[in-house]
């Protein structure tokens, strides 16, 4: 008796465990369905943005110098996109967190047009290709390392407000050489950054039931969240690739 109960027990505990897991798989998976498609759409406006002199010209001062008044706000919407979508989570419905997430990438596109004003298109496209395959990467060993990197991640949570402060006083030193460390590490830190969501995004997964509102909402949050790391992962490795016209 006492090993029939010992053995069901096993077999619901087994199931439990294969339910979690695919609740898991389908919540990581919209997460990245909906990253890839924002991505998309930030990629096709860049280029079709940078492309059309006219759009372009909406960004940029008359006399060639500087922002347009447009050109700022487009530079600093999208943070004020993720501060809504952030502080909203609650209160925002899921077809609004989707609709936000869409004109996000959009504009995010638009902002990143500039840098096919700066780099050679060549240079544009082997970062991008290097960067989705360290991203994928990192994204693999995110989702199947069984180390907990709660830790490593808080670590590299500081270290971004660390680069923020140095990205800040290197703007007035105008230091290559810091530039360039800046950059490197930029790179290290997202790259950690990547494994560290995918896991905690995994672990989310497991507690959420995908056919909610809730769900939906939180699986565009986590897109929102790879979505940053990819882009600045991008932004990084691009600075160190150089190839600037």
């Amino acid at each position: 008796m006492s090993l029939y109960n010992e053995q069901n027990y096993s077999g619901i505990n087994n199931e439990a465990i294969k339910g979690t897991a695919v609740l898991s798989r389908t919540f990581i998976s919209r997460v990245f369905t909906w990253m890839t498609l924002a991505l998309t759409i930030t990629a096709i406006t860049s280029f079709l943005w940078a492309s059309t002199p006219s759009l372009m010209e909406l960004l940029i001062n008359p006399d060639g110098r500087g922002l347009s008044i447009f050109g700022w706000v487009v530079m600093f919407a999208p943070l004020g996109f993720v501060l809504l979508m952030s502080f909203g989570f609650q209160k925002l419905s899921a077809p609004l967190m989707i609709l936000l997430f869409i004109v996000y990438s959009v504009i995010m596109g638009m902002s990143l047009s500039f840098i096919f004003l700066i780099y050679h298109l060549g240079t544009i496209g082997v970062t991008f290709g290097i960067t989705a395959g360290m991203f994928g990467a990192m994204a693999i060993t995110g989702y199947i390392t069984k180390t907990d990197l709660t830790k490593f991640g808080s670590i590299l949570i500081m270290g971004v407000f660390g680069l923020i402060l140095a990205m800040v006083i290197n703007f007035f030193m105008k230091s290559s050489m810091m530039d360039y460390i800046i950059s490197v590490i930029g790179v290290l830190i997202f790259t950690g950054l990547t494994a560290y969501d995918v896991q905690k995004l995994k672990r989310i997964g497991t507690t959420i039931d995908n056919g909610t509102a809730a769900a939906t909402k939180m699986s565009i949050m986590g897109a929102l969240t790879l979505y940053l790391d990819f882009i600045n992962l991008f932004l990084f490795m691009l600075r160190l690739m150089g190839g600037r016209k």
